[in-house]
């Protein structure tokens, strides 16, 4: 007897990576182990050498096929087992290492769009829609559009075993949500590549109402004009900021610090989503404020009045690559709080 484990990783496309997968028939009671793939199908090698190495990071039910099959998350390794230059995951966990005493949590927001051929899903072939406003949390079939896909996508999530905590339909229309954690690093940015790779496969089984097949994009902002564009908001907190207030505060002004380069790392095309308008901050100007949308970093209003809690980074694109995002919020987060001791 045997299952089937799909492998799955992250390539090398610039500026945004793409996830790519391919099946392997395991052997009942053997665990997926290392594997391999051509590189120079997927921008991470030469022709002339094309080996890349898939090492298992984490292994979870398969919702997809069911029964005993596996979706495995890898990391791309270079033939001699050191860390692939397109392999971010890598700086990711040392980051944690390095800063583990913190016990820094995170939990992503990741917003997307559907698509069904070149418009959004939902939207009239020539034209818009009613502008926003209804959409947000909203229900009926004049709002909302996808709905079966998210369920499927949320209960896939669950049956993974994966830290989903919830989905909901955002301010454009045929444009939703999903949110995984609070869990720590690397583990939170395995679950959402996951999580991204299972709403990509289960959009394939779609079509929209011209029977045209539903994609997914992270199109940071799908539509221009005066429509909202597409964030991971990323929520974090150290051991620290969860037991007094100051901490919150000095992890924001830490993170403005640093701002630049965050702005440089946080997904492609950000200066057309952070624009001042439609809920968020200018690329180029850093700010923080208490129950604020439209500020680089929200202090939730409970975490003023607990005097205690997390903060939420509101910067990061949907398109951003979380193991870049949460490596780069812990080193930020981290040298500050050693250099406060």
């Amino acid at each position: 007897m045997s299952y089937i484990a799909e492998y799955i990783w992250v390539d090398g496309t610039k500026p945004t990576a793409k996830l790519r997968s391919k099946a392997k028939v395991v052997a009942d009671g053997d665990e997926p182990g290392i594997w391999g793939f051509d590189g120079s199908s997927t921008n991470q090698a030469p022709g002339n050498a094309s080996d890349v190495v898939l090492s298992p990071v984490l292994v979870i039910p398969d919702p997809v096929r069911g029964g005993d099959n596996k979706l495995v998350m890898t990391e791309t390794l270079l033939p001699d087992m050191t860390p692939h230059p397109s392999n971010t995951r890598a700086g990711c966990l040392a980051a944690s290492e390095k800063y583990k005493k913190l016990d820094t949590w995170f939990g992503l927001e990741q917003e997307y769009t559907f698509f069904e051929g070149i418009k959004p899903l939902g939207w009239p072939d020539n034209g818009f829609p009613a502008p926003q406003g209804g959409y947000y949390c909203g229900v009926g079939a004049d709002e909302i559009f996808g709905r079966p896909i998210v369920n499927d996508h949320l209960q896939a999530c669950i049956d993974a075993g994966l830290h989903i905590a919830g989905i909901n339909a955002e301010v454009m229309p045929g444009q939703w949500e999903f949110q995984i954690g609070p869990i720590g690093t690397p583990r939170v940015a395995d679950e959402l590549w996951l999580a991204r790779w299972l709403l990509y496969r289960i959009a394939e089984d779609y079509k929209g109402d011209s029977e045209i097949s539903v994609s997914v994009r992270l199109d940071p902002k799908p539509v221009r004009g005066d429509w909202n564009g597409a964030g991971c908001h990323t929520n974090f907190s150290t051991n620290q900021m969860r037991e007094s207030y100051e901490p919150n505060i000095a992890a924001a002004e830490a993170l403005g610090k640093k701002h630049d380069l965050h702005i440089a790392n946080y997904g492609a095309g950000i200066e057309g989503r952070l624009t001042g308008a439609h809920e968020t901050a200018r690329f180029d100007q850093f700010s923080y404020g208490v129950s604020n949308r439209g500020a680089s970093v929200r202090i939730p209003w409970q975490v003023e009045r607990d005097r205690k809690g997390y903060i939420e980074d509101r910067r990061p694109n949907a398109n951003c690559d979380p193991y870049t995002v949460t490596r780069l919020i812990v080193e930020t987060v981290g040298a500050a709080a050693t250099a406060r001791k």
